[in-house]
């Protein structure tokens, strides 16, 4: 992809993904274990996703990992992990176990679970991927302003 593996991508953002991970299962799991979700929602994945999406911007040129088209897929790969557990939630929930994944608050008022589950496997992957690259992209602008020239990938 852009003249890097897989492998390459998922390695330089390895840590971004773990603590991707850890946060939204813990949350779905206190979720499920019934804290409420005005306690879980502290733990935010998008948090952790725009935190990433920032460094990458900064990180992609400084490290030497690449140029502006190596953000775009770095927030694809971010955004496939959290929708992956957006959708293992709102599946729970329609097996019977509500969780934050399902709750009104965080479901943009659709009605149906089976429309929110495929707004996230649709929409949900298509349009987040271009919003981060386009921050992360304008991070590195800025960074190519104010820093030294990168290291050697």
């Amino acid at each position: 992809m852009f003249g890097k593996r897989i492998s390459e991508y998922l390695d330089f953002q390895k840590v971004a993904l773990i603590i991707l991970v850890v946060v939204g299962l813990l949350r779905l799991a206190l979720s499920l274990a019934g804290v409420p979700t005005s306690k879980v929602a502290f733990l935010s994945m998008n948090v952790v996703t725009w935190a990433a999406t920032i460094y990458y911007g900064i990180a992609v040129y400084t490290k030497g990992f690449g140029t502006y088209k190596h953000i775009l897929p770095l927030g694809f790969f971010q955004i496939l992990v959290q929708q992956v557990i957006a959708v293992l939630g709102i599946v729970l929930a329609i097996a019977g176990y509500d969780n934050v994944y399902a709750a009104p608050e965080f479901s943009f008022g659709v009605a149906s679970q089976w429309n929110h589950l495929l707004a996230h496997v649709t929409v949900g992957l298509i349009v987040p991927p271009f919003l981060l690259w386009a921050v992360g992209s304008l991070v590195m602008w800025i960074t190519k302003k104010v820093a030294r020239t990168p290291a050697t990938a």
